[in-house]
């Protein structure tokens, strides 16, 4: 019995964590910018300077960047239309789950699970990875869009791919897929 327990706080925290793994996003954009106008990209690199990520995981960002915008027809550019920048904040949450129901363990009355109450910790990290579209002849920020979800040192790579394509999917706004 107490095997079974165990094993179904385990399965309960797989869910939990595995239910958690999407991607949320939102974006922002100026409504008088004409985004017809924009066909070539640069990367901002005094903005980029400033993200507080480390170097390998900012590339991986930027790869991720340059592939979606490629894929959308968009050109890189030494005189570009559109500078890229990006944008990250972590948090550290902690999950506790306890396994005891009530105060006797299963409801009101005896419950010969009582004494077999587990407690099981965990952290996980939130991450937002910001990314704005700033035109360069106004130097202006005229799209940004964020997501948000939690981070994995599995599979990092395909976690930033999910997250910079999730985002570039409400670029150009108006256009949903």
């Amino acid at each position: 019995m107490k095997n079974l327990i165990t094993i179904t706080s385990v399965l309960l925290l797989l869910v939990v964590t595995t239910s958690c793994s999407s991607v949320r996003v939102a974006s922002d954009y100026d409504k008088q910018a004409n985004f017809n106008d924009f066909k070539t990209f640069a990367f901002y690199k005094t903005g980029i300077d400033k993200a507080e990520i480390n170097d390998l995981d900012k590339r991986r960002i930027l790869r991720a960047i340059e592939a979606e915008l490629l894929a959308k027809g968009f050109t890189k550019s030494k005189n570009p239309d559109l500078l890229v920048s990006i944008f990250t904040k972590s948090r550290e949450k902690v999950n506790v789950y306890n396994n005891g129901f009530g105060p006797y363990g299963y409801g009101w009355g005896w419950s010969p699970w009582y004494w077999n109450n587990y407690n099981t910790v965990s952290t996980s990290t939130e991450g937002i990875l910001y990314i704005d579209l700033i035109d360069a002849n106004k130097k202006e920020l005229v799209w940004q869009g964020h997501g948000t979800g939690y981070l994995s040192q599995n599979k990092k790579e395909e976690r930033i791919k999910e997250f910079v394509t999730k985002i570039m999917e409400k670029y150009p706004p108006g256009i949903e897929n």
